[in-house]
């Protein structure tokens, strides 16, 4: 027979083990669980996130698109005519000095878009020459600097001379038909 020390001692142990081995085999492992299924919840969080942000993004470059076709990028002769009245008021509120506009002919199909670039040159201050700039880099057309060579005028370098390669994307015929023209693929 066991005294009551023993077995108060007996079942302390059974006790204590009971625990150590609920603890390696049920609580360990839950809690392990737990804190896999909180890091996949903000990972799914984060899905979600990006996928939402990916929606809203498309909504706005849908918006903007349709904004691009609306404002007169529907074919050659209007995306010529609206990108050589923009250049022209981008110089005149800049107070840039234009010596040369002159329109290439080089078209390249891309995606049934169309390209036409531009070379400009012109004069002016430092300020107006960059305010110029700011207003081809910030124009709400679909228009790029493709090269650009800046130079100083005259010896101060107060006077700054400023050529552009300018690209327009228009939406052509989805024919791909260039008009007679060499198209290339970019």
């Amino acid at each position: 027979m066991l005294s009551k020390r023993e077995r108060l001692i007996g079942i302390v142990t059974v006790l204590i083990v009971v625990a150590l081995v609920g603890d390696r085999f049920i609580l360990t492992p839950a809690v392990n669980r737990l804190g896999d299924l909180k890091d996949r919840k903000q990972a799914l969080l984060a899905e979600i996130n990006e996928a939402q942000n990916l929606f809203e993004r498309r909504r706005l470059m849908e918006k903007r698109w349709r904004q691009l076709l609306g404002d007169g990028l529907k074919d050659e002769s209007q995306a010529e005519s609206r990108l050589l009245h923009a250049v022209d008021d981008w110089a005149q509120q800049t107070r840039f000095t234009l010596t040369s506009v002159k329109p290439e002919r080089l078209l390249t199909v891309k995606s049934g878009l169309k390209e036409m670039t531009f070379t400009i040159a012109g004069t002016g201050s430092l300020e107006a020459t960059g305010e110029f700039l700011w207003q081809v880099e910030t124009a709400a057309l679909a228009v790029r600097i493709k090269d650009i060579q800046l130079g100083s005028a005259n010896e101060i370098g107060n006077n700054m001379s400023l050529q552009l390669l300018l690209s327009a994307l228009y939406v052509g015929d989805q024919s791909g038909d260039s008009g007679g023209k060499d198209d290339q693929e970019g």
